[in-house]
């Protein structure tokens, strides 16, 4: 082999190991094995500007906790008008108990509860395994 094919067969291990490398960055691998349910209910005569603040700075947390997976939320859906006894449900996914764990414990969960704990009247944490 000479020095020319040499240099063409590098330059293709390299770039194969470059792709390889980004795709396994990029791909969805991440597998969600545990998931947490929040559940606020905000006092009473809370603006809505507070909920939207709420809901705005929760769905932040996803980019800035990389232990989370996946995330959603929404407000409570009830039939005939009836009183909730939570007004918005946050849905979050974890790959294993310890991410749970390092989520609760961060800055910037802690950070959020801090900021709007004031406007809940009540909050329910349920952490649960997901069945496939």
């Amino acid at each position: 082999m000479n020095a020319k094919s040499k240099g063409y067969t590098l330059i293709v291990v390299l770039l194969c190991a470059f792709a390889l490398t980004i795709y396994g960055a990029y791909s969805p691998a991440r597998k969600a094995q545990k998931q947490q349910i929040v559940c606020v209910k905000f006092k009473k005569g809370v603006e809505n500007a507070a909920v939207e603040q709420h809901m705005n700075g929760f769905a932040s947390l996803k980019h800035e906790i990389p232990q989370i997976v996946g995330y959603t939320s929404g407000k409570t859906i009830l039939p005939n008008q009836a009183v909730s006894d939570y007004d918005v449900v946050h849905y979050l996914t974890f790959q294993s108990e310890a991410d749970i764990k390092t989520f609760e414990n961060s800055a910037a969960y802690k950070q959020f509860v801090k900021q709007n704990e004031a406007v809940w009247e009540k909050t329910l944490t349920v952490n649960a395994d997901i069945r496939q």
